[in-house]
């Protein structure tokens, strides 16, 4: 029997851990000779003499002196991929923070290895080039034109599919440079920023706040926006201002809500609750406020995004701003405004809210009525906020990389934690009224369905044995499990997945939570609907079947402790990439693949996930950890009555009775034979036997 295999085959694989390749190479070191980083750097720059031990070089001009460094991110920022392993690219940096380039040296994520292939990664990171340290640089796209010549919002195009490594990439390679630069380059890292006295409260007016400075003011009427346009293309593309000089453009108003004293003075209580909630640790909230003819926001503005009429600068550098998308409602006293907007602005790359800077409004004119030439000049207001109300810079913790993953992803992450959590709790504690609901089947396809769609396509919360792998390979390496951090929906995921192994065996992910696993069942379902011959194999070929996804994962085991590469290759037995992570927009030959098995479905009742699934097989393994036998049965189950092994599509159930949870995948079809009194044989013998009985007493 399968079960009486799982024991042995536990200790191989335990085995095999202990003695395969253990003194593997640790994550962070390099096998790059300087004959060969030489080769990559972009004439008419060359490779200099090596600095340290770490990977890093001196970048030379054509006469030979040095005009920046280059290195190893492996070394300087080892953050681990979803390989468990770290991407590792070669960047390079001028004198002033400029990235000359950035290439791939070496990685080992699965979406780029064999999934949507090493091209997209390699475009991604040449997007680096000509960027500075000192930009904001973010994953994504901007709304509208995004033509500001000042905007501190520089967004490299991510890889669809891809978000959450190309994230790990981006902030692999900030993290390597911010790092060179602090050792090397003086003055061109961010510096720890003065923040908001938290305890100083004084309570003052609109007008007391303007006089004390709190409040920045700049004044533009339409003479001087036109003669900032004068003797250029559009200087006559606004004849308001043109007829009406002395009439207002725009009025000005630029608070830090930070400051105690100034939220208390502008805005209500509500707003200061949400912006306690929008606006996170390293981010100081701004409040923006206009009146005039001049708008703030394009017309194409999406919240929550950063405006591209608005800039903030310090010591030349642009900072990042972003919508708090928090609705502001002004406290009583505050004159009438027009506009009001609430800005995000981020502290971790070099915003000091305690130093001067400088904040401009980006003026727009069009020449021209088909595919108009557009013209800009900035409005600049140089802002000085009191010493009094902050305090002395100091070290703050900004928060990681994947808790802002976490929060970015929040509420899909209350979805699906309400979703788990409801579908845990019918499947233990009200299992019987659930399988005998007269509308059950509907209810387990509507839930299919919802896997499929929200977990799977959307939330792209298809869980793979890459992870296991991955967590074996860090585990042997002494590596980090921070990866695991990155993805925050597939965490959640695998911690109700490792919680209900202990409940349910491995029946509650493969049954109810798998997308592609879904997928099959909803083909199988679709089989019986066209009237299609369905193969059940004889019992002893299945179970001899089963053996396969075990010998997989021995096989993707041995592979990751001894060549990953191959291991990143045989993983794609596992079609969930192609269906679920990519949508099947890949080579045809994954396609098919994926395609063939939900086609054999129709006939065959979810064969990979029987017969293939290695992350079937690791889950399967951990049944020893199961404390419930969920499944009621009763003395006849299988002596003399076979009609639940009959009709259980998975053949998880033995002849005499018992179920194999290791095989079984919590479908309840033998939980509702078992409470049918029309159904369930041993009920309808007693059923007839009582009949029987008072028959024969009347």
């Amino acid at each position: 029997m399968v079960g009486s295999f799982h024991p042995r085959l536990f200790s191989a694989i335990r085995l095999l851990v202990i003695f395969i390749c253990i003194p593997l190479r640790g994550v962070a070191s390099t096998d790059f000779t300087d004959h060969e980083i030489a080769a990559l750097i972009v004439p008419p720059h060359q490779l200099g003499v090596r600095i340290d031990d770490r990977a890093l070089w001196y970048v030379l001009n054509a006469g030979g002196e040095p005009v920046g460094y280059a290195f190893e991110t492996a070394p300087l920022a080892p953050i681990p991929g979803f390989s468990g392993q770290p991407v590792n690219l070669l960047v390079s940096l001028d004198l002033d923070g400029q990235f000359l380039d950035a290439v791939v040296l070496s990685q080992n994520e699965p979406v780029f290895v064999s999934g949507l292939g090493p091209t997209p990664l390699n475009g991604f990171v040449r997007q680096y080039r000509g960027h500075s340290i000192a930009d904001n640089i973010t994953v994504g796209v901007p709304y509208g034109d995004a033509q500001s010549d000042i905007s501190a919002h520089v967004y490299l195009d991510g890889v669809s599919k891809a978000t959450a490594s190309v994230r790990i990439v981006n902030e692999t390679v900030l993290a390597a440079a911010l790092k060179v630069a602090r050792e090397r380059l003086e003055g061109r890292a961010p510096r720890p920023a003065k923040r908001p006295r938290p305890d100083l409260y004084v309570e003052m007016n609109f007008d007391e706040l303007i006089a004390a400075g709190l409040i920045s003011r700049l004044i533009v009427s339409n003479r001087e926006i036109d003669q900032a346009f004068a003797g250029t293309l559009w200087a006559a593309d606004d004849p308001e201002a043109r007829d009406n000089p002395d009439d207002l453009y725009l009025d000005l108003y630029v608070a830090d809500l930070g400051i105690p004293t100034v939220a208390a003075a502008l805005v209500d209580d509500e707003t200061r609750r949400l912006m306690k909630s929008a606006v996170r640790e390293h981010e100081e909230p701004i409040l923006v406020m206009a009146t005039g003819r001049h708008q703030l926001l394009d017309p194409d503005f999406v919240r929550n995004t950063a405006p591209d009429r608005i800039g903030v600068r310090q010591e030349g550098y642009p900072i990042a701003l972003r919508d708090a998308d928090v609705d502001v409602v002004l406290m009583p006293g505050v004159p009438n405004i027009d506009q009001v907007i609430m800005l995000r602005l981020d502290t971790r790359l070099g915003f000091d809210p305690g130093s001067p800077h400088e904040f401009h409004v980006r003026a727009v004119r069009d020449h021209g009525m088909f595919m108009p030439e557009r013209g800009t000049h900035d409005l600049t207001l140089a802002i000085t906020p009191p010493e009094d109300f902050f305090v002395a810079p100091q070290d703050i913790a900004s928060r990681p990389v994947w808790l802002e993953a976490i929060l970015e992803r929040w509420y899909d992450l209350i979805i699906l934690g309400t979703i788990v959590v409801g579908l845990f709790w019918l499947l233990l504690r009200r299992q019987r009224a659930l399988s005998n609901h007269p509308q059950f089947f509907w209810l387990r396809l509507a839930c299919l369905v919802v896997i499929t769609g929200f977990v799977g396509w959307y939330g792209q919360g298809q869980l793979s044995i890459v992870t296991p792998l991955a967590s074996i390979g860090a585990l042997v390496d002494g590596g980090s499990f921070l990866f695991l951090l990155y993805d925050p929906f597939s965490l959640l995921l695998w911690l109700f997945v490792l919680v209900s192994l202990l409940v349910f065996g491995r029946g509650f992910f493969c049954g109810w939570l798998c997308p592609y696993g879904a997928l099959q069942e909803i083909s199988a379902r679709t089989g019986r609907a066209l009237n299609l011959p369905q193969w059940r194999l004889p019992d002893r070929l299945d179970r001899r079947l089963k053996y396969g996804k075990y010998g997989v994962l021995i096989l993707l085991v041995v592979a990751t402790l001894t060549n990953p590469q191959l291991a990143d290759r045989i993983v794609e037995i596992e079609p969930f990439k192609t269906a679920i992570t990519l949508g099947f927009v890949r080579d045809w030959p994954f396609v098919a693949y994926a395609l063939i098995w939900l086609v054999l479905g129709l006939v065959l009742f979810k064969g990979f996930c029987r017969y293939v699934c290695p992350l079937g097989a690791f889950l399967a393994l951990t049944d020893r950890l199961r404390r419930l036998a969920w499944i009621e049965r009763r003395d006849e189950c299988g002596t003399p009555c076979q009609l639940c092994r009959v009709q259980c599509h998975y053949q998880a159930i033995e002849p005499d009775g018992r179920v194999d949870y290791a095989e079984c995948f919590q479908c309840l079809d033998c939980v509702t034979i078992h409470n049918d009194e029309k159904t369930c044989v041993p009920l309808i013998i007693a059923a007839r036997q009582r009949s029987r009985a008072s028959d024969e007493a009347a």
